[in-house]
């Protein structure tokens, strides 16, 4: 299957569109200023996905220090997955995979070590996908949604 889209960082021009997917995609909302926080603190690791010049995905991270969700180990650099979407009609064509596998390389530049992330129990699409990437569920996070559905915390090594 050829690849419609393209990948490149996020740019605050981007800001409306993003927040756009997200309001559209995600129960979980965030300010414009989160957004733009995690964008300049950490641009390798904000991409958006383009389908005929107009965004239609994105992912956005950042990168915390702390103990390794597995493994032993002192404190390390760990990559984590704040938010990723891609609106309904463009599901099933690679492009989540494709933003999780350029985040990770964006987290490589900021030399982190592992990466994890939070998703709801119920999302079973997106377990498979993240499973198919490399990530293993680590353990349930009890009532982490505000709607007090519980989330799998998934990690990979990088």
């Amino acid at each position: 299957m050829q690849q419609t889209f393209k990948l490149r960082k996020f740019t605050p021009s981007d800001l409306e569109r993003v927040v756009y997917i997200n309001r559209t995609c995600l129960p979980e909302n965030y300010s414009n200023y989160f957004f733009l926080d995690l964008y300049e603190r950490f641009p390798e690791t904000f991409i958006v996905a383009e389908e005929n010049d107009e965004v239609v995905g994105y992912i956005m991270c950042r990168i915390e220090i702390g103990l390794p969700n597995f493994g032993l180990g002192g404190l390390i650099k760990k990559g984590h997955i704040v938010s990723i979407a891609v609106l309904p009609g463009y599901r099933r064509k690679g492009i989540g995979q494709a933003l999780i596998g350029k985040a990770i390389e964006g987290m490589r530049k900021y030399n982190a070590k592992q990466c994890f992330l939070e998703v709801r129990v119920s999302n079973t699409p997106a377990i498979s996908l993240y499973k198919k990437m490399g990530f293993e569920i680590s353990r349930v996070i009890r009532g982490y949604y505000a709607d007090g559905e519980d989330a799998y915390l998934m990690v990979r090594d990088l």
